[in-house]
Order: C-alpha cells, then structure tokens, then sequence
C-alpha cells in the first residue's frame, strides 16, 4: 500500500488529479481513458489504481479535489469580519470571490458533467455537494452566528440567513452559465454589480439590530 503523506505520493496524486481533469472534462466518464491518464500524469495504470482503487473512485476523488481547491481559494478557514471592516463591504468583496470562482469554466464543465452522471454515480453529487455549496454555507452561518451575537446582523437562524445569502449571490449567474455556457458568463462589471445588488437584499433582509 501507498503511504498518501510522503511527498512523493502528494506530488503524484496530484500529477493524477490534473492529467484527469483534462481526460475527464474533456471526454468525459465514459469516454475517459486511464491509459491516457496514466501518460499525461507520468505514472502507470497500476500507480492510479494504487491511490485510487477504480475509474470510478478516481472521478470521486476528481470532484472533491476540485470543488475543495476551489473552495479554499474564496474563504479562510474561518471567515472573519476584520475590525473596521463594512458588513456590506466585506460581503460583497466575498460573493465576488464566491462567483469568480463558481463561475470559472473549468468548474462549471465539471458541474454539467456530475449532473450528467449523478443518477449512475450518486457519490459524485454528494462530493460536490459537500465540498461545494454545503462547506460555504456553513462558513458563512459560522459568520453570520457570531455577527448577529455581535448585533451587526439581525438575530435569526444562521443557516438560513446562509442559505439566503448564498443563493441571492449564486442564483441567477449560475443558471444562466450552466444553461447558455460559457460565452453568457459575466464580466467583471456586470460580476461585481450583480454582487452588490444581492448583498443590499441581504442586508435589507438581516439588517443589524437597532
């Protein structure tokens, strides 16, 4: 067995990880090749299956690497309201963040891919799931716990005002990308504005306590 924590098995999987991001979202899970795989990574066929155990595991573990990758891009481990820092402010500067990373065509190929094998591989859309929306909101009903403590949120339940938040950010741009593809993503006036607009609903909503 393969010892995951040395770094020469860190640096292989993730030679693995990036040569099957491009077979997978290219070819996707039927058409993937872990011979080609193997090549692009440096590795043989039996090094995958090492770390991976099956074609299927692998594009498991695909799902989590990325969505996790690109979750620890947008927010610290945990999200905090730095002293003298606007709530607006702070919220809109994360939802751009949020969006810009969402919305990279990498994830979204990805996103439409999961959905296209969710009902043959149901793990798939738990591991986006987790590593995805789910790990975000519940960043940000940590936040919004403490700023409510703090009275600089209305005081209700955190995981719903996450929900609200996450959504009123993620909606609308999300859609549109998934359904039209690539050439309707937002450029960064239009990213940043539609931010904005959905932190003042936010705050409208859950403002601070009087």
């Amino acid at each position: 067995m393969h010892d995951s924590t040395r770094p020469s098995s860190q640096r292989k999987r993730r030679a693995i990880f990036e040569a099957a991001e491009l077979v997978f979202l290219r070819d996707g899970f039927i058409g993937a090749s872990m011979d080609e795989v193997a090549q692009l990574a440096g590795v043989s066929k039996q090094t995958i299956y090492n770390h991976f155990g099956s074609k299927e595991d692998l594009f498991v573990a695909l799902v989590s690497w990325m969505t996790t990758s690109a979750g620890d891009w947008v927010r610290p481990e945990p999200l905090e309201l730095p002293e003298g820092t606007d709530v607006a402010d702070y919220l809109e500067e994360y939802a751009v963040r949020q969006l810009t990373a969402v919305l990279d065509p990498r994830l979204l190929r990805l996103r439409r891919l999961v959905i296209g094998e969710v009902s043959r591989f149901p793990d798939l859309a738990q591991a986006l799931w987790e590593n995805g929306p789910e790990r975000a909101m519940d960043a940000l009903a940590r936040l919004f716990g403490r700023l409510s403590d703090d009275g600089m949120l209305l005081d209700t339940d955190p995981h719903i005002a996450a929900e609200t938040y996450n959504w009123l950010v993620m909606s609308a741009p999300l859609n549109k990308a998934m359904l039209m593809g690539d050439d309707h993503l937002p450029d960064a006036k239009a990213l940043r504005e539609h931010a904005r607009e959905a932190v003042r609903v936010f705050l409208a909503a859950y403002p601070a306590r009087q």
